[in-house]
């Protein structure tokens, strides 16, 4: 009779809960059995947007930053020429007129209210001008003359034409401040009708004119004096002519004048003539006289103060 072997035991045991049966039997020896199976991840789509997602990921992140701050730029540049304010319109031929009218009148207005060149040089002589008053001139003993002069010192020295005070057995002298003095002729220049006086008595403050130079023809010119009596006046003008020679009393010619066309009468001679500056450049002596007129014809005629002060000796 056969003997039969029993068969294997087999281990009936439940298998652990959440261990699946086959990892169990498919377990390789020595293998826990009770850890799961690793998760395959699946194989990515081969899109052409995934393709293109790969692609930026592989961009470093400078190359980023970089096109970040060009779009900043960009949108700030953009937000500039929308909203910046419009520039200015361009310039018309009538603006360009109206501009240089409206300088025009603002240069015009500005001359008017600024002071007359006439004015400037009064206001400058008027401190060193004089007047000048004579008694027994050649005329008799009892006559009495006068005429102009101009403080050209601070000594006091008076610098005038000499037939005003030519002959005369008194001189007085009156300053701008109402001062009053008896004067001497401290030189005599008869070839150029120059004559200095030295007053006894100064005002408290001497205010010597500025000497000026040479003009040339067509220059402004003012002559002061006291024509007629008339203390204190100017008359406006030009320069005529310059190194002319006239004859006057007692046959004897004065050379080198300057000729002008303000006005001189009796009373202006000695007197300072100025330029625009209120400067002397000359000193008055007479005027044309082809008749007997002895009053305004036109034409005056000045010794040039470099011949004047040279003969009164006279620091420029």
């Amino acid at each position: 009779m056969a003997r039969v072997t029993a068969p294997p035991a087999v281990d009936t045991a439940a298998p652990s809960a959440g261990t699946p049966l086959r990892a169990r039997l498919l377990a390789p020896p020595g293998a826990a059995l009770d850890q799961p199976a690793p998760e395959v991840e699946p194989d990515p789509p081969d899109g052409p947007w995934h393709r293109i997602r790969r692609r930026l990921a592989a961009v470093p992140r400078w190359v980023w930053a970089c096109v970040a701050v060009l779009v900043l730029v960009a949108a700030a540049l953009t937000t500039y020429a929308v909203t910046r304010p419009p520039g200015p319109a361009p310039v018309t031929q009538r603006d360009v007129d109206l501009t240089v009218q409206r300088g025009l009148q603002k240069q015009a207005e500005a001359d008017a209210a600024a002071p007359a060149d006439a004015t400037l040089a009064h206001a400058a002589i008027a401190p060193s001008l004089v007047v000048i008053s004579t008694r027994g001139t050649r005329a008799g003993p009892q006559s009495q003359g006068s005429g102009a002069g101009v403080v050209v010192n601070t000594d006091g020295t008076v610098l005038t034409a000499l037939h005003v005070v030519e002959g005369s057995n008194a001189i007085t002298v009156s300053f701008s401040d109402g001062t009053t003095s008896p004067a001497t002729i401290a030189s005599r220049k008869p070839e150029s009708d120059i004559a200095t006086l030295t007053p006894s008595k100064l005002p408290e403050t001497v205010v010597p004119a500025v000497l000026g130079g040479g003009l040339p023809v067509g220059a402004p010119v003012f002559a002061v004096g006291h024509p007629l009596g008339l203390t204190d006046s100017l008359s406006a003008g030009v320069v005529s002519a310059l190194d002319r020679t006239v004859r006057v009393e007692g046959n004897r010619n004065l050379e080198h004048l300057i000729q002008f066309d303000a006005a001189v009468n009796p009373g202006n001679s000695g007197g300072p003539l100025l330029d625009k500056a209120g400067q002397v450049v000359g000193i008055v002596t007479g005027l044309a006289n082809p008749t007997d007129q002895t009053l305004f014809v036109g034409i005056g005629f000045a010794v040039p103060i470099a011949t004047a002060g040279g003969g009164g000796g006279i620091a420029r």
